[in-house]
């Protein structure tokens, strides 16, 4: 058989695919408590006749031995998130207040049917291949989860990884990119001290709500005056939190804080900027304590191997109809597969997906409207078109990885 021979194969476990999405995506757990999850997970892999690895309490590996020859590993993440559903399908989530909105439940599935395919389909290909369940991408927990628990070291080490997201892009299309194809995030809670006081007697006070003000408008400067206009880089403050009463002058207040970067040398000067401007304006205060700096979810770049991506992407296009291949741009978003092929010193490659219904999706184009008119990843509306998304992202994960294992 040849390798679109095995593609043609999915048409017969098709059903088998859309109940298992449909049925994920009414149950959906947030991130670190995916236990139901990986437990039909692991059902799922024991009936193809495969033994689950656990790795991490919720993460699970399934590796395929089949002869001499490379080793490739494929990801899916499987958390959800702390979304109320609003799309009106008959198969919604039944979790209050938790919902499938960035897709991992379609990728849960097109990764089980991948397996599928390679399992009955080992006469095409020669090597190893290890489909690796990750939870918590969210909360970019997970595969730091699975590393801290010794993955390096219970699964061979693979040649190459791949990993693949939906997006609000048309149905039945596939996009590659080399190099920052979704960049590095970093989440920082910032703590000022003032100094309390009776709001009628603010000359006794350090106020830290005026210090925040202060320093969330400096702040705007680092991206506005620091960074070359031709550089990406976001810095927004999410929340500003300080005093309870209105003539109560608080002791304190608190920013939080997110970053966006494609390169990690301006995303290190951006952290550094924010402490110098913090630090300053505590001390242009007077502000009796210095402030403190938390650093939490951070995600690492995700940096595409150029060579890698230009064979997958040429593996894709000798077996997808014209069209179906489309270059990617970089997304504003982050997340932390690549710590995975970074801690085996590997290449990688991560593409996207397209979910949205293609002729909504071509109407909005036209009319401008795309961004409020397709919904997005974490939208409560977000639902992904099955059909030809399933169909797409299983066959593009058995082109991904027979690129590497034909025999």
């Amino acid at each position: 058989m040849t390798r679109t021979d095995v593609l043609d194969t999915i048409d017969s476990q098709l059903d088998w695919q859309r109940n298992l999405y449909k049925s994920f995506h009414r149950e959906p757990e947030l991130g670190l408590e995916e236990h139901k999850t990986s437990a039909r997970i692991e059902s799922e892999l024991n009936d193809m006749g495969l033994e689950a690895m656990h790795v991490s309490e919720t993460g699970l590996v399934a590796v395929l031995e089949n002869g001499r020859g490379p080793t490739v590993l494929a990801r899916a993440d499987i958390d959800a998130l702390p979304v109320t559903e609003d799309t009106g399908l008959d198969y919604s989530s039944t979790v209050e207040g938790v919902m499938h909105a960035c897709g991992h439940d379609m990728h849960i599935a097109s990764l089980l049917g991948a397996v599928q395919l390679m399992n009955e389909n080992r006469d095409t290909w020669s090597g190893t291949y290890i489909a690796l369940f990750q939870p918590s991408e969210e909360n970019a927990a997970g595969a730091r989860a699975m590393l801290d628990d010794g993955l390096t070291s219970k699964i061979p080490k693979p040649d190459i990884a791949y990993a693949q997201h939906v997006m609000p892009l048309p149905t039945g299309t596939v996009s590659t990119k080399a190099g920052p194809v979704l960049s590095a995030g970093d989440s920082v809670k910032i703590t000022v001290h003032g100094r309390g006081a009776h709001g009628s007697m603010p000359h006794l006070s350090v106020d830290p709500v005026v210090l925040a003000a202060t320093i969330v408008l400096r702040l705007q400067t680092i991206v506005s005056r620091e960074t070359d206009p031709g550089e990406f880089a976001v810095v927004t403050v999410g929340a500003s939190n300080s005093g309870s009463k209105s003539n109560i002058i608080p002791d304190r207040a608190e920013l939080l804080l997110n970053l966006r970067t494609y390169d990690m040398g301006i995303r290190d000067r951006i952290i550094a900027s924010i402490e110098r401007i913090v630090t300053g304006e505590c001390r242009a205060a007077g502000s009796p304590k210095e402030p403190t700096f938390e650093y939490y979810d951070q995600f690492p770049l995700t940096d595409n191997d150029a060579a890698s991506n230009a064979a997958l992407t040429t593996a894709f296009e000798d077996c997808f109809d014209v069209g179906v291949v489309q270059p990617a741009s970089p997304a504003t978003a982050s997340e932390d597969f690549s710590e995975i092929p970074n801690a085996f010193e590997i290449p990688y490659v991560y593409w996207m997906i397209g979910c949205a219904d293609a002729e909504k999706y071509r109407r909005a184009e036209h009319a401008g409207t795309v961004n409020t008119d397709i919904p997005a990843n974490h939208a409560p509306n977000f639902a992904p078109v099955i059909d030809p998304t399933l169909e797409l992202a299983t066959k593009a994960q058995v082109v991904a990885a027979l690129s590497q294992l034909s025999s």
